[in-house]
């Protein structure tokens, strides 16, 4: 090891497992400043060619207590940590001695020596029964504790502070935190507040997150720092704004766990959601309409007018938004679905229809599918799971859809091959919320029913419940609105076997449940108008 070296990078050490505490210098060599570890590597430039050294057992601590000018540290911050600085022959400090004591007797057992031309550490005598650095200076109890992740920073807050509050540091790097803490933690709860202060790097974050949990709830607080660590503030003059960063952290809470004193912003956020109303008045009264982040799921039996729904609502978003919209007809091809809405815009079934024009046809097609709004998923029949959330997922973000339709839920089951019905769907819907939340689209979900026992089938008229959708209990407890569509497809009035029912099952918005509304389907213009009753309104 020459003065010329220089110091590369740190990385992990083979010997003691540390995740960053072999410095490696510029000649190839490479030492570990765990203490206790002292692997050292030559600097031959064979990284697998190192030797490793056994503790020094006899306790190196020599020099003079005096102030450290390179690092801002005066000479009664070092006396009050027992740190001793070594000189060459032209006056300029070599070496910095950080002593660790017995927690029982308070005698010196170890040392930490940091030669200062090249930024090496080792170790001498020993530490298997120390404290954290600079814990015999202070009492235990008191009003704050501050532990840093290595000594010069210790001493730099203390003196930031003027040495007014006790400041210790972990001996063994942002790898060893956890470690130290543990073994002294008996000690820093006899304090009322815990202040971390680690390094702000990717390995001090993550240590700090690790001893963070230790503590009691609310006593441990966390400071992140504009810059590496205390002792760069320190002798960067920022001493102010440190202080500011130190009484600022917040008490630490484990993921997930949110204050109430934090929520105005939250609730702010949500009371200016907009609600888009439903093309349907009734079901508006029912609802208020339909947000972003919300998971609307549509179900009935079959050939109760599902699609038909889902296709005004594909219409209407294109009339009432300006938003992108995003479409996967599972049993569908492309050219029905276009063929579907530009059917609504027209009010007229084009399918069927021959005496339409190309001409006519077009304009349809430019105010709907032509918009350069809609987006579809070119795919017929059951996908997989990951297939399935991927493209809304770059629907939502790639395409900025802020609505997207999914018809229909169980032919993705169909895919899976767990073989339990109940667990894909519990997995989907599981899926789907979390990318509703994450993405912030709202998602219209249409889902089928299971045919129920001892009473009438859907398409004879039967009533729908929640404990009908089929295949899993998710799909109710995710959604936040529950829509179903009854109606007897062979009732002899014309006028009732068109008309649908339309129940709100869940409505976790409003709370409302119950029929909201009643849909008549008109054949020749292929829409589902608004309409009364045409029963009893007791028989729903």
């Amino acid at each position: 090891m020459t003065a010329e070296s220089t110091f590369l990078r740190h990385e992990p050490c083979p010997a003691c497992g540390s995740g960053d505490n072999l410095a490696r210098y510029s000649d190839g060599h490479a030492v570990c400043f765990t203490a206790g570890c002292n692997h050292y590597e030559r600097g031959n430039g064979t990284a697998s060619d190192f030797v490793s050294r056994k503790p020094t057992r006899t306790l190196e601590m020599t020099g003079v207590i005096a102030s450290i000018p390179d690092r801002r540290i005066s000479q009664a911050v070092a006396k009050r940590y027992g740190v001793t600085v070594e000189y060459d022959t032209e006056g300029k400090i070599t070496k910095h001695h950080y002593p660790y004591f017995d927690k029982d007797n308070g005698s010196t057992i170890g040392t930490k020596v940091r030669i200062v031309n090249n930024k090496q550490f080792y170790a001498t005598g020993g530490f298997d029964n120390a404290g954290l650095f600079g814990q015999q200076a202070f009492k235990g109890g008191g009003k704050y504790i501050t532990i840093t992740e290595g000594e010069t920073d210790a001493m730099a807050v203390n003196e930031m502070f003027d040495g007014k509050w006790p400041v210790v540091s972990i001996r063994s790097g942002a790898a060893g935190a956890s470690k130290d803490i543990k073994a002294n933690l008996e000690w820093l709860e006899s304090f009322e507040n815990v202040v971390i202060c680690f390094d702000n790097d990717k390995a001090g974050q993550e240590a700090a997150k690790s001893v963070l949990d230790l503590f009691t709830p609310n006593k441990a607080k966390n400071v992140t720092l504009p810059v590496k660590d205390a002792g760069d503030m320190l002798k960067g003059g920022q001493v102010q704004a440190f202080v500011k960063e130190w009484w600022n952290a917040k008490a630490y809470r484990p993921d997930g766990i949110v204050a109430g004193d934090d929520t105005w912003n939250l609730i702010v956020e949500q009371q200016n959601t907009v609600s888009i109303p439903y093309p349907w008045q009734c079901l508006n009264e029912f609802t208020h309409g339909f947000r972003e982040r919300e998971l609307v799921t549509i179900t009935s039996g079959s050939g109760m007018g599902k699609s038909q729904i889902v296709r005004e609502l594909e219409h209407y978003l294109l009339g009432a938004t300006n938003d992108n919209i995003g479409i996967l007809a599972l049993e569908e091809d492309i050219p029905k679905t276009a063929l579907g809405i530009m059917s609504i815009e027209a009010e007229k079934q084009l399918h069927l229809d021959k005496e339409v024009t190309e001409e006519e046809k077009r304009g349809y097609w430019e105010r709907t599918m032509g918009s350069g709004r809609i987006f579809m998923f070119d795919h017929w029949g059951s996908t997989s799971e990951d297939n399935l959330l991927s493209r809304i997922r770059y629907m939502a973000k790639g395409l900025d859809c802020k609505w997207i339709i999914l018809d229909h839920l169980s032919i993705v089951v169909s895919d899976q091959d767990t073989g339990d019905e109940r667990k894909a769907i519990d997995s989907i819907m599981t899926n789907l919320r979390k990318l509703v939340q994450e993405t912030g689209v709202g998602l219209f979900l249409v889902s089928h029913l299971r045919r129920p026992s001892g009473q009438k089938a859907h398409e004879d008229g039967g009533k729908i419940s929640l404990g009908e959708l089929r295949g899993s209990a998710a799909i109710a407890q995710l959604s936040d609105i529950v829509i179903g569509l009854e109606r007897d497809q062979q009732h002899a009035d014309p006028t009732v076997r068109n008309t649908t029912t339309v129940r709100v099952l869940k409505n976790r918005f409003v709370g409302l449940t119950g029929a909201a509304c009643y849909l008549f389907y008109d054949k020749d213009s292929g829409r589902m108008i608004e309409t009364v009753c045409p029963v009893d309104e007791s028989e729903f």
